[in-house]
């Protein structure tokens, strides 16, 4: 199908580089549009290590939980905006100027942030940005989708998916390298207009995809275009499959209905269309709720709750989620044809399970273990200095640093100055306690405490992303390109991508919450149930899309497929349901 976004296999990518070598204006259209992906993946990794200086800079961001998951998950609100009216913008001014316009927004959104003097500017800024990579997420694989030969598509759409999780790996560098720039998370965030920028001047001399401008009647312009793409002696070719394929899809969609509405009361009236989506659902929720995305958005946050007080110590840990993201995405390409999209998933959310299982129990013990608070210690600052809940707290001999850091947002833990595992003194939350607490060897602690399992944790997180990124991380996309009948492949992808940024949504608003309300330890195990939920849920719903054309999973569905443990037909024959 033109325009259909393929998957890539080791052939391909051979050819791949052939062909972007023989013609590099190829390459120039897809990294031009690929930077959209490099942008989703770059605002996803930065706020990560912006929040910790945030939170210093705005005191009312330090006191209240529910201001830092709303600077957080405001990009995610507005990306789900940003995605719904993408489609229409695709289909109504063309993959070009949807592009164009995300940037646009995308640059207005971190020059706010920039700049913002309040937290209410950084939230405003959030949206926009927020929208921007909506819009830019399903728009720049399209447009490379589109603007790509057919023989190495799939290789090229590829590329997104390494520039997103490059994004993420870039913002932790970038967060990195400004934390000891003065203005710190002005840097951090301001600094995302410049891809942005960088691709409105590309995309404004590269030209409109073929496909749309086939479909506006523009075909002398789609000729020219697919002259620069393909060989002479091809051209004519792919002509004729652009109008036999924009004539079907025009004709398959007069079926369906015009409106929004009717396409969607189509879709689930469809018993085919209704177990896809059942599927197509499936995966892209769990993708969220196994909590992926509390350790993209809150990375430096979850390294310091294991121990490490140090913003610097805690940015440089994060590296290694973002790296592992990255080669995890290289593993899903090289296996995800050999093993299959549903084994793959099942793997995958096995390994997730045991890691937030054991990083439950550790953070756990972390906190059973955490050091005890002295008196003496609390007192030696003055009585003025120390937690006021501390000192009103009947059962304060028995309070530990956890203990301290839970009472309230307004307690600190100043480690012992001889060993910062020894018994420390719980303080009143102040910049001049603070600095007078980092005297003498002294740590300040406010999101974790001083643990011997620290590193234990930060080591069970990069499993945790090397389980989840080859598998969850990448295959629930794939799930969706292949699932749905051609005719409802658009609204049906639509639906579950939806579902997914609502899921991310709810995920990211609420971690910090529910770390506050469960703890470290009941948090991720929260995460564990929620993913062996979505596993039993894959296992039930999600057939194996391996090597089967579009008519066979249709027909696979048509007949209704349960895994083979609950039906004595074979899984390729499908069972009724």
């Amino acid at each position: 199908m033109e325009g259909g976004v393929s998957k890539a296999d080791k052939t391909e990518f051979t050819e791949c580089w052939s062909t972007l070598w023989k013609n590099p204006y190829i390459l120039r259209l897809a990294l031009s549009a690929g930077i959209g992906g490099l942008l989703f993946g770059y605002d996803t990794g930065v706020i990560s290590g912006a929040l910790l200086y945030i939170r210093d800079d705005f005191k009312s961001v330090e006191r209240h939980t529910w201001l830092q998951e709303t600077i957080v998950s405001m990009a995610v609100a507005g990306a789900i905006f940003g995605a719904a009216i993408g489609g229409w913008l695709n289909d109504k001014y063309g993959r070009k100027k949807t592009i164009l316009l995300a940037d646009f927004v995308f640059f207005i959104g971190a020059i706010v942030m920039a700049v913002a003097p309040a937290p209410w500017m950084i939230i405003l800024g959030r949206i926009f940005v927020g929208l921007g990579v909506g819009m830019a997420s399903m728009t720049s694989p399209l447009y490379i989708s589109e603007a790509s030969p057919a023989k190495i598509r799939g290789a090229l759409v590829s590329t997104n998916g390494l520039l997103i999780t490059g994004g993420q790996f870039i913002s932790y560098l970038v967060n990195l390298a400004c934390a000891q720039a003065p203005g710190t998370w002005r840097w951090m965030l301001g600094v995302a207009g410049i891809p942005a920028l960088l691709q409105l001047v590309l995309m404004l001399s590269l030209p409109e995809s073929p496909r749309w401008l086939y479909r506006k009647n523009k075909v002398e312009e789609a000729r020219a275009i697919l002259e620069k793409i393909y060989p002479a002696n091809e051209v004519e070719e792919q002509m004729k499959a652009l109008q036999l394929s924009v004539d079907t899809e025009k004709a398959e969609e007069g079926s369906i209905g015009d409106g929004f509405i009717s396409k969607i009361k189509s879709a689930w009236s469809n018993v085919i269309v209704r177990r896809g989506l059942y599927a197509g659902i499936t995966v892209q929720v769990a993708q969220q709720f196994v909590g992926i995305n509390t350790v993209m958005y809150y990375s430096p946050t979850i390294v310091q709750l294991a121990g490490y007080a140090s913003k610097k110590t805690a940015l440089a840990l994060s590296l290694i989620t973002s790296g592992l993201n990255a080669v995890g995405s290289l593993i899903s390409m090289a296996f995800v044809d050999r093993f299959g999209r549903r084994r793959l998933m099942i793997i995958s959310m096995f390994g997730i399970i045991s890691c937030l299982v054991v990083l439950s129990i550790l953070f756990f013990e972390a906190s059973v273990h955490a050091p005890h608070i002295s008196d003496y210690e609390s007192t030696s600052f003055g009585r003025n200095s120390t937690c006021p809940s501390y000192l009103t707290a009947p059962d304060a001999s028995s309070w530990n640093c956890m203990t301290c850091l839970k009472a309230s947002s307004e307690c600190a833990f100043c480690s012992n100055g001889a060993n910062k595992y020894h018994p420390g003194a719980c303080l009143a939350a102040n910049d001049a306690l603070r600095g007078a607490c980092g005297e003498g060897h002294r740590t300040w602690y406010t999101n974790g405490c001083p643990t011997k399992f620290g590193m234990f944790a930060v080591f069970l997180l990069a499993l945790y992303i090397i389980s989840y990124s080859p598998g969850m991380g990448t295959v629930p996309w794939i799930v969706n390109s292949e699932i749905y009948p051609l005719r409802y492949r658009g609204i049906g992808g639509g639906i579950a991508a939806v579902s997914n940024w609502v899921s991310n949504l709810i995920v990211s608003e609420t971690f910090l919450t529910l770390t506050e309300v469960l703890g470290s330890s009941g948090t991720f195990l929260l995460f564990a149930g929620f993913s062996f939920i979505g596993l039993v849920a894959i296992y039930f719903l999600v057939p194996e899309t391996k090597g089967l054309q579009f008519e066979e999973v249709e027909k696979m569905l048509e007949k209704g497929y349960r895994p083979s443990l609950c039906s004595k037909q074979n899984k390729k024959d499908g069972g009724s349901s």
